[in-house]
């Protein structure tokens, strides 16, 4: 048995062989162009684990023959990198694999900068966080940035198929059959992951006893024991994880209830209560608003039943509440109106208060000009009086503009719009 698991000893020796990332990979696309003319610039790839970011680097190098050397940024030291430039001074350029290039200290970048300058280094970063995030703007202003992209099932199950049939570095030696369903359940199992459905299936197939005929036969239950039925992948201080956050309220926005209940279904399988709580409040009164304003009490109740219940019956009283969201009129027009206000206050057009409405309640108010020509509203019919409550800067600007998506938004339109007509 080979000691190096199957998915390293598959990993591409040229562009042609990597699946997926067409954008990038495919025939006239960047990455292809810059291997083609041997012309590499430094470059950060990004995305989920086990999407090809190590694969493509490799890749690169076997595409140009330039040498290669792989390094950890929280493994490995300043030394290491020191040995790498020693070689790149000798061959004159080296391409150099740097994973989890988002944790690079001060010391390791200030030693890699100048020969990521004179091209001696050619880096290739990869890191599952977005770098405009978490890579430090001196790196990264120096690397072009290229997103990877999930894998789809298909190209999994190509992977597969290929590492069965390669018998240089695969399975290929085994006589093995290895039925659709179990095939399929490594590909979908996997979450986008290849590395992971490929050394499960090699698990899966050296662990497996040879029937009479000397064939390994792989059936679904045997996929299911070596993909441990692996859990939802869910990173809760990722990018995805933001990602699917920001997903699950704009289909609450957009009134989509399928996309909505995904989103919180995901949620839900990482555990990540505290997010739903939060993000369900926020919804319900961000974006439902004056449309439905029962809306933000519901929402919190259920979001403490949930707290209460805890998983997995909290899911229930979540949906419930989903489910009411993306299906309420919708307003935003007290959110507007409130961030409209604070805008002119931190943008310096407040003005005073206007005297009749200062407080009066201490001696001397009265000889300060405090309180004395204020209209008691209560004192008139409909308890309304013509009088002016903002400052003279400010006296005819209009902040709320009602919606009339929702019957109590109706009707507090309506008295506000008397109430304008009045003035």
């Amino acid at each position: 048995m080979n000691i190096k698991p199957l998915a390293f000893r598959m990993r591409p020796r040229s562009i042609d062989e990597i699946i997926g990332q067409e954008h990038l990979v495919g025939e006239g696309k960047i990455i292809a162009r810059m291997v083609k003319a041997k012309q590499l610039s430094s470059m950060i790839l990004y995305g989920p684990p086990g999407i090809g970011k190590t694969s493509i680097a490799s890749a690169i190098a076997g595409s140009t023959k330039f040498a290669f050397r792989t390094l950890n940024a929280v493994t490995n030291n300043k030394k290491d990198m020191e040995i790498v430039a020693a070689e790149a001074k000798m061959s004159g350029k080296v391409i150099l694999l740097l994973d989890e290039v988002h944790r690079l200290d001060k010391a390791k970048q200030d030693f890699l900068l100048p020969y990521l300058e004179n091209g001696m280094i050619t880096l290739i970063g990869a890191t599952t966080s977005n770098p405009y995030h978490a890579i430090n703007p001196a790196i990264r202003s120096r690397c072009q940035i290229f997103e990877l992209k999930s894998l789809e099932i298909s190209d999994i199950t190509k992977a597969l198929e290929r590492a069965l049939h390669d018998e240089e570095r695969g399975l290929g030696q085994y006589k093995t059959e290895v039925g659709f369903d179990a095939l399929t359940h490594f590909a979908t199992a996997s979450n986008g992951d290849v590395r992971s459905a490929l050394n499960a299936l090699e698990l899966a197939v050296i662990s497996t006893e040879p029937d009479e005929s000397e064939t390994i036969i792989i059936d679904l239950q045997i996929a299911e024991e070596c993909m441990q039925k692996k859990s939802f992948s869910h990173d809760k201080d990722g990018d995805a994880h933001y990602d699917v956050l920001s997903a699950f309220q704009k289909s609450i926005r957009g009134s989509d209830v399928n996309a909505a209940l995904h989103y919180l279904g995901r949620l839900v399988e990482a555990g990540d209560l505290v997010s739903i709580a939060r993000r369900l409040v926020v919804i319900a009164y961000e974006d439902i608003g004056l449309a439905n304003p029962q809306a933000g009490p519901r929402a919190l109740a259920a979001v403490e039943a949930a707290e209460r219940l805890g998983f997995p019956e909290a899911r229930i009283p979540l949906a419930n509440s989903v489910v009411e969201l993306c299906l309420s009129p919708k307003s935003n027009t007290a959110y507007i109106a409130i961030d409209a206000a604070l805008s002119d206050i931190r943008s310096g057009h407040s003005g005073d208060v206007p005297d009749h409405l200062k407080d009066a309640h201490y001696k001397g108010a009265k000889d300060l000009g405090r309180g004395i020509d204020y209209l008691y509203p209560h004192d008139y019919e409909n308890g309304w009086v013509k009088q002016q409550y903002l400052p003279n800067k400010l006296r005819n600007k209009k902040y709320y503009k009602p919606k009339k998506s929702g019957k109590f938004e109706q009707a507090l339109a309506s008295v506000y719009e008397n109430i304008e007509k009045k003035k």
